[in-house]
């Protein structure tokens, strides 16, 4: 058992199962990770084959990053992740990916409802992410879960399609509604 297992709580709503992401779910989105079209907005270029994939999912994250693989309940097949890392003490920034054909169904929105449920149980006062301002559906899901943007970074990453803007979104913990700290997580262990 690595500290990482120890660190990362086995989350559960009504339709998913989050848990410890491990080199294993690479088989699974290796086919999202893979595609250029899934991976347009990603920080790198599509991985070009399974090793790589399965190398990167096996290296721990600097600093404090978690991440849970997203599985629906009564099956462990992992259709996306969610990534806290903690930036400094009290703010985590927060990442995702689902795969292609999980989306459109709310899973995103329920996966990452449950890991910010969980930051702000544990204390994080602030919660950020950031997106390229071309990401709708990014967009859209973090406004849906109420963050805000609060800037635009203009020219911020080097990425596989060049150079990008960035906006940043964040969301306090008082303005996530005292409801959704526990409504949607079936149990956390």
């Amino acid at each position: 058992m690595t500290s990482n297992d120890i660190a990362l709580p086995l989350l559960a709503t009504k339709r998913l199962t989050l848990r410890l992401r491990t080199p294993d779910d690479a088989e699974a989105l290796f086919p999202t990770m893979s595609d250029p079209v899934s991976m347009t907005w990603w920080s790198r270029a599509p991985f070009a084959d399974l090793g790589t994939l399965r190398a990167d999912f096996a290296l721990e994250k600097a600093g404090s990053w978690r991440t849970w693989a997203i599985a629906e309940r009564g099956g462990d097949r992992a259709i996306g992740f969610v990534s806290a890392g903690q930036k400094r003490p009290g703010v985590s920034e927060v990442g995702y990916l689902l795969a292609r054909e999980a989306q459109g169904r709310g899973i995103g929105r329920e996966a990452v409802s449950a890991v910010l449920t969980r930051l702000f149980a544990e204390g994080q006062r602030r919660v950020f992410a950031d997106t390229d301002p071309d990401n709708r559906g990014s967009i859209a899901l973090l406004k849906a879960l109420g963050f805000r943007q609060e800037g635009h970074l203009r020219a911020e990453w080097q990425t596989h399609i060049g150079i990008r803007d960035t906006l940043l979104f964040g969301l306090l913990a008082e303005e996530w509604p005292a409801a959704q700290r526990t409504v949607g997580i079936v149990s956390s262990a």
